[in-house]
């Protein structure tokens, strides 16, 4: 399945924690905010270091990490997906280089990198290392995993990055284009984030059943759920604040403040995903005495295949 999926401010590149400045130790590129923008003025944002910022208000419901929720919340909208909270900073995205055609030079490679030292925001040509590793391989970053310098190949980037170690796994960058982006594998979908700066081949994944790897969770991007470091930490348990989608634990998602009970100054809470067929309905949610329900996260005419059991705990509007 390969699914142009819109993830507003997206994963943490593995980190539980914030991963500070990046470091931009051959900062030769010459891309700078003032750039010409690139493509997909509806992408997504990833925030490397502090996990998924639930915040994109062009796509209210159907965005995946950062999407910016004026909605319902939960599987409450109208268009279905996944709800997240506005993101008050904006700001554009700086391109040297075309992630999908890899028009760089010889000897280099096309990377989403960040130029002001928070997000993925711009992409450069970085230097293709010697014995690259392609996907699946194990690779390191250089500074840390938003300076778009690593070891993979062309085509790849250094995903889900330890910051002890800088060390991570080559990910599969899409092909083909923006408006249809290709995945090899069949069991991962085409995330285009950050404004198109980050373009990643991610693995589908189940909610109810939070079938990913050890140390990531699955979460929603439009029409599929994908798996994505858990950057929870101490944090993420049911009721915690959230500012970023993957950091609450396993099995629960950062929703709009109004979907949780007691929910308050926060941009939004983590709530429990639920299993819509289970008998135990509305007794899934914590929060069920304070009105929160299972409902469907899904507009029920529009639910995906294979997602027609995944709700949400929320307060229905």
């Amino acid at each position: 399945m390969t699914k142009n999926v819109i993830w507003t401010a997206l994963l943490c590149a593995g980190l539980a924690v914030g991963c500070g400045s990046v470091d931009d130790p051959e900062n030769d590129s010459g891309a700078t905010p003032d750039d010409d923008d690139g493509p997909g003025d509806d992408s997504t944002s990833f925030n490397p270091g502090t996990g998924v910022d639930p915040s994109d208000t062009n796509n209210p419901t159907t965005g995946m990490t950062s999407g910016g929720s004026t909605g319902d919340g939960g599987g409450s909208s109208d268009t279905g997906g996944s709800v997240f909270i506005e993101d008050p900073d904006g700001g554009g995205v700086a391109f040297e280089c075309d992630l999908f055609a890899q028009d760089c030079p010889d000897g280099e490679k096309c990377m989403p990198w960040s130029n002001d030292g928070s997000t993925w925001n711009a992409t450069r040509c970085s230097p293709i290392m010697e014995n690259p590793g392609q996907p699946g391989d194990e690779c390191t970053v250089e500074g840390n995993s938003a300076t778009g310098i690593d070891s993979c190949d062309l085509g790849a980037q250094c995903w889900d990055v330890d910051p002890k170690t800088n060390m991570g796994t080559c990910v599969a960058m899409c092909t083909g284009d923006e408006s249809n982006p290709i995945c090899e594998d069949p069991d991962t979908t085409c995330s285009i984030a950050n404004d198109g700066a980050i373009v990643l081949c991610l693995p589908i994944c189940d909610p109810i059943i939070q079938d990913c790897v050890e140390g990531q969770a699955c979460y929603p991007i439009l029409d599929d759920w994908v798996c994505g470091p858990d950057a929870s930490g101490e944090m993420g348990v049911y009721g915690d604040p959230c500012e970023f989608i993957n950091v609450c634990d396993p099995g629960l998602i950062c929703d709009i403040p109004e979907a949780t009970p007691g929910c308050v100054g926060a941009l939004g809470c983590c709530t429990e995903v639920c299993d819509l067929t289970d008998p135990a309905g509305n007794a899934q949610c914590q929060g069920e005495a304070q009105g929160q329900e299972c409902i469907p996260w899904y507009d029920p005419m529009n639910t995906p295949p294979g997602y027609e059991d995944v709700g949400s705990c929320t307060i229905p509007a």
